[in-house]
């Protein structure tokens, strides 16, 4: 499976965490290419969100090699973090839901505009960068597949009253807004039904498709993905996957 060269390649070696309570995953191998589809399948508390959080620079391995599109991990995370972008992460990603959907990406180009853009960029009038906010915005809910004027309220619609694949869709469609070369989604399929599922999974492909690699935390991986297992992985108690070692989880801002 395959993109264009704009998404990053992702290999690692005996790649392991090691928190306070043991290892949290352990042992992963990782082979794929740019625009790849990357399915992390295990069960809640063997470590599935420790590892997208590793492979995308948020989170210091303990042992082994990593190396995501030419950035050799740990020494290069930042520069990682600066190439990739996270999605429904619960404790970083987190939707609030007394803010409509427009509003939270508004919210979203904004802090690209600030933080993610050049100081070329910059130096643009403000005109011209509310045009570029508005494409981006405009852009990433089209690849998420977020139809907002479909919503119950438009784009003045409320998290809090988001089906549960709209919401996945919108924090997909934010993490799109700074147009990341590797993005990571976790609890892909959680609480979906089957046909929802068939749904997200396409949409995911879609992505792949237009060259953006993707690694997604799954209970069952599709076929033809990438699998990475952590089922066999010495994986420690099952909170540990969500509350590690506070010195090993790296900056999340602008996940």
């Amino acid at each position: 499976m395959g993109g264009t060269q704009d998404g990053l390649a992702v290999t690692a070696r005996a790649l392991g965490l090691k928190g306070p309570r043991g290892w949290t995953f352990r042992g992963v191998t990782v082979d794929a290419e740019p625009g790849s589809l990357i399915a992390i399948e295990g069960p809640s508390g063997s470590g599935r969100t420790s590892l997208l959080l590793a492979l995308t620079g948020r989170m210091k391995p303990t042992e082994g090699t990593a190396i995501v599109g030419g950035f050799e991990l740990p020494r290069r995370m930042a520069a990682l973090r600066r190439a990739s972008a996270l999605a429904h992460v619960p404790g970083v990603t987190d939707l609030d839901p007394a803010l409509t959907v427009g509003e939270h990406l508004r919210e979203r180009a904004l802090l690209e505009r600030r933080f993610g853009g050049t100081v070329r960029g910059l130096l643009r009038s403000r005109a011209e960068r509310s045009t570029e906010a508005t494409l981006r915005v405009d852009n990433a809910s089209a690849a998420a597949g977020l139809d907002r004027e479909a919503l119950p309220k438009g784009p003045r619609t409320a998290v809090r009253d988001l089906e549960r694949v709209q919401a996945l869709r919108l924090s997909v469609a934010l993490a799109l807004v700074g147009r990341p070369r590797l993005l990571g989604v976790d609890d892909t399929d959680l609480k979906l039904s089957d046909a929802e599922r068939a749904d997200i999974w396409a949409l995911l492909r879609s992505l792949t498709e237009a060259g953006t690699t993707v690694v997604a935390v799954c209970s069952e991986a599709p076929e033809g993905a990438v699998t990475v297992s952590t089922r066999e992985t010495p994986a420690a108690p099952e909170q540990d996957d969500k509350e590690e070692d506070p010195d090993a989880v790296a900056e999340t801002r602008g996940a």
